[in-house]
């Protein structure tokens, strides 16, 4: 079973800290979204193992777009 991990704002792609494959624990950051000139950490919300990344940093994204894919 996968989980969704979206966008909590919109903004844009700060960094990215994990690649496809990395194993995730819960709240383990994931990367960091940049909104309003701050920068916001966006957390693993399960256990897993990255299996899709739909981002690259310098991306805008919207609220609730999926960002990143954990099985």
């Amino acid at each position: 079973m996968s989980t969704e991990v979206t966008a909590p704002m919109s903004g844009s792609i700060f960094k990215l800290l994990v690649k496809v494959g990395d194993q995730v624990k819960l709240e383990d950051e994931l990367l960091v979204l940049e909104a309003m000139k701050m920068e916001n950490p966006v957390y693993a919300p399960v256990d897993g193992k990255i299996a899709e990344i739909k981002v690259s940093e310098g991306t805008k994204v919207q609220a609730n777009q999926v960002l990143i894919v954990i099985e």
